[in-house]
């Protein structure tokens, strides 16, 4: 039997480019990225909300045609809740240092509505510019690389950030969550919660972004996942 496809869904700011280090330690594997509406490279106010990324996540799985793991990374976490709830193709899903939001939920109010200091907001145009990345995602790369990853970011919809949940995939999919523990983008308080509603909890000493840097590992990771191995 062949390997499920593995569909990769990357967080606010970024862009789907950011997977290539990852593709990279997985040859073999069926890998499929997907650019999210909210984080598109297009004007800020062409950018799409929480609801356009969760439906282009689910028609990026059903088009597939077959049984696949989905590994989401940061925000990525919320759409994916959202889009995959009940697709019987969706054999796993890992929440990469990601939200797990459950229904009534949504970012920005899991945050005790407060903008967190790494955002930078405008309200008018109604999109958030990320501040202090290579701190804040990738304090675990060397100087010139955080800041190389850093460039590659750009504005994400604000209201992406107040959208809730209708509905929550981990709740009949299995999960499993990994913990970056020198993440300096999710606070531990809130890694722990989001490990312990999925129950099944991995640890990294990575930051925010492993797949940055530790591809090799985060791969090992996700090929256990995609071989039906146990993970530990």
């Amino acid at each position: 039997m062949s390997s499920p496809a593995l569909v990769l869904v990357h967080g606010s700011f970024h862009r789907e480019e950011m997977w290539g280090a990852l593709i990279g330690e997985l040859p073999g594997i069926d890998v499929r990225t997907i650019q999210l509406p909210s984080s598109a490279p297009v004007p800020v106010d062409e950018l799409g909300d929480m609801y356009k990324d969760a439906e282009a996540v689910r028609r990026l799985v059903l088009d597939i045609g077959g049984p696949v793991v989905v590994c989401a990374h940061s925000y990525g976490g919320v759409p994916v809740s959202e889009g995959l709830a009940e697709i019987g193709a969706v054999e796993h899903l890992v929440y990469l240092n990601s939200f797990v939001l459950d229904v009534g939920e949504s970012m920005l109010g899991n945050r005790g509505g407060s903008y967190p200091p790494h955002w930078g907001v405008h309200e008018d145009e109604q999109y958030i510019e990320m501040l202090g990345a290579e701190k804040v995602f990738y304090n675990d790369l060397p100087e010139r690389e955080a800041k190389a990853a850093a460039a590659g970011l750009g504005p994400q919809s604000l209201v992406s950030m107040r959208q809730p949940l209708t509905r929550a995939a981990w709740h009949t999919t299995p999960s499993t969550y990994v913990i970056g523990e020198r993440d300096a983008g999710l606070p531990a308080p809130m890694r722990e919660k989001f490990g312990a509603r999925l129950g099944n909890v991995r640890r990294m000493d990575t930051s925010h972004s492993p797949f940055y840097s530790r591809p090799a590992e985060t791969a090992a990771l996700l090929r256990e996942v995609l071989t039906g191995r146990p993970t530990r």
